[in-house]
């Protein structure tokens, strides 16, 4: 038997229990991967509370990435081995390939050796962060060097992958944040602007920055009523690519800066690259070669203990975090 987290009910981060099941060995196409650290992520917060865009049958597990050694190989599978150092790409259903737990099995497909300048911890933390960031900025908005981009919710793990993305590109980073408390650290992260929404009026500033060209790049993560000064700030033909919808606030339609600008907006989940074998490959390389050479550099917030997994829930939705939350196993 082996440990993982499940709930049996939906709710808040007390929600979570650490129980022994039994793992069957890995299928046709499959890998058992002994975990030794896991990333936390929004998403799993919200399949947790039964708010996310998977319907879980309980009890489920949960989780989107991990890091380990494979422990078996299934039938079928070719270039990995027991012994392999391997991190996991976010499979399309975090209900039928969970992440927490001791041990667990993914297809075969999503399993990347991972360079062996990374730690644990720093491999847990690299596919869902840069693979969002990447698919909205490269494979769609097809950001360059002469493009500035607006980053919302730019502390948390995108956010910063968003940053390090747009600099490696030589895109101008501009990063909007609640308040001023990580104002310094974006800075110190690497965009090249910081607006805080509870000091700054965001159109003006963000018209103040771009000028009358406007920004045509937008990734966000909040919607609500911050919709409309984003927009605002835009420039013709610019695209906003919607990815989260924190805000509990009702989301408006700009409708007089999308029909006179004819703006793009547009929603993205990170499945449009991961379920793509062609741009997941594409992908992989941007990632793995900005991690070589040094342009892209996970940044890690704080790591819990497997036994402290609640505990690690709760600091996940405290918003307290500048980067990502990692698990040891």
């Amino acid at each position: 038997m082996t440990r993982v987290v499940r709930f049996h009910q939906h709710g808040g981060p007390e929600a979570l229990r650490i129980e022994k099941v039994d793992l069957p060995p890995p299928g046709q196409g499959e890998v058992q991967i002994r975990v030794r650290a896991f990333g936390l992520n929004r998403a799993e917060a919200l399949l947790r509370a039964g708010s996310y865009i998977e319907t879980p049958s309980l009890p489920s597990g949960l989780g989107l990435e991990a890091a380990g050694v494979i422990e078996a190989i299934g039938e079928g599978v070719t270039g990995l081995a027991p012994g392999d150092a391997v991190s996991v790409v976010p499979p399309q259903s975090m209900v039928r390939w969970p992440a927490y737990g001791e041990l667990v099995i993914f297809p075969a497909g999503l399993i990347v050796k991972h360079p062996p300048s990374l730690d644990w911890q720093t491999a847990a933390a690299v596919w869902m962060q840069y693979l969002t960031a990447y698919g909205a900025l490269i494979d769609i908005a097809r950001l360059n060097s002469r493009d500035a981009v607006v980053i919302t919710a730019a502390s948390s793990s995108v956010g910063l992958a968003a940053i390090q993305i747009a600099n490696r590109v030589g895109a101008t980073a501009i990063a909007v944040t609640r308040t001023s408390a990580k104002r310094q650290a974006l800075l110190v992260a690497g965009a090249a602007e910081v607006v805080v929404l509870a000091d700054e009026d965001l159109a003006m500033r963000l018209s103040g920055i771009a000028g009358q060209d406007g920004v045509r790049v937008v990734l966000d993560a909040v919607g609500g009523p911050i919709f409309e000064p984003l927009t605002a700030a835009m420039s013709k033909g610019g695209i906003l690519i919607e990815y989260g919808g924190l805000s509990s606030d009702p989301t408006p339609f700009p409708l007089p800066a999308v029909l006179g600008k004819t703006l793009t907006l547009r929603g993205y989940l990170v499945h449009e690259i991961t379920g793509n074998p062609e741009k997941l490959e594409a992908a992989k390389a941007f990632i793995l070669g900005g991690i070589e050479d040094g342009t892209l550099r996970p940044i890690i917030d704080r790591t819990f203990p497997f036994d402290q997994i609640v505990e690690a829930h709760r600091y996940l939705e405290s918003n307290e975090q500048f980067g990502k939350i990692v698990v040891t196993v």
